[in-house]
């Protein structure tokens, strides 16, 4: 409970203090709406359908990125977490592109895929891909070698030794990565689809700002905090999993 109410009387003394400083004219006039302004908003907005909407898109392009980044980056992670010449000749270049900002690619990104999602969906790819292969071949590196020499002893073929020694030896670390990555992959969107596209919860802040309508603007950003809140939420009860949960109880 102390966890729900904690957080709960914060938000509200925040919100109290926003009302006070708004009644009282402390900011200028057009730039930070009234809490109640914002109420409106969010009412509008959900009555038009426009903010479910918005937020379908953007989940469906965070949802494509983030799985394909998965899917690709797992299995290279462990590849060059096992094997040490490819990770002699890939790790460099994995950590280069891992240091590039992910915005730097939308030009790219535009010029090669266009308007629409697939642009949002490659930034997200990049923003996340290259995070998950360091951090999976990071785990795969630090499995203990004793794990695999029971592993020979007992005879088990590499796809046995990979599904019952690897795999569940990187659960933890590679929850953990999955957590941040979904994280960037949900701020990644924001910035994506302010240039890339015109639907999305991005768009929705983008648009707003130029229509000088800051109300929607601050209706964005709640929407987008809240379900960033939601899905670090999600990831973190994977390390419940008992599978999982063994690794932070060592």
């Amino acid at each position: 409970m102390r966890r729900f109410w904690l957080p709960a009387v914060t938000g509200f003394v925040l919100l109290a203090i926003w009302w006070i400083a708004s009644v009282a004219g402390a900011f200028p006039v057009g730039t930070v709406p009234a809490p109640d302004e914002v109420g409106r908003a969010f009412a509008d907005e959900l009555a038009s359908g426009r903010l479910l909407a918005d937020t379908i898109a953007s989940l469906f392009r965070v949802a494509w990125g983030f799985v394909t980044a998965v899917v690709a980056g797992v299995p290279l992670g462990l590849v060059i977490g096992r094997s040490l010449v490819t990770r002699e000749a890939l790790m460099p270049w994995v950590n280069f592109f891992r240091s590039l900002s992910p915005i730097a690619w939308i030009p790219f990104a535009i010029i090669w895929f266009g308007i629409g999602d697939p642009p949002a969906i490659f930034i997200i790819f990049l923003a996340t891909f290259f995070q998950i292969v360091l951090a999976t071949a990071a785990a795969a590196g630090s499995v203990p070698k004793v794990y695999y020499r029971v592993a020979l002893d007992l005879g088990l073929t590499p796809a046995q030794t990979l599904l019952h020694v690897t795999l569940p030896a990187i659960l933890p670390q590679l929850v953990i990565a999955l957590r941040v990555a979904i994280g960037v992959a949900w701020m990644v969107v924001v910035a994506a689809e302010m240039i890339a596209v015109r639907s999305g919860l991005g768009f929705l802040i983008i648009d707003a700002r130029n229509g000088l309508r800051m109300d929607l603007v601050v209706c964005g950003m709640i929407t987008i905090g809240a379900i960033g809140i939601g899905l670090d939420i999600a990831f973190s009860r994977l390390a419940k999993i008992p599978s999982v949960r063994w690794g932070f109880e060592r």
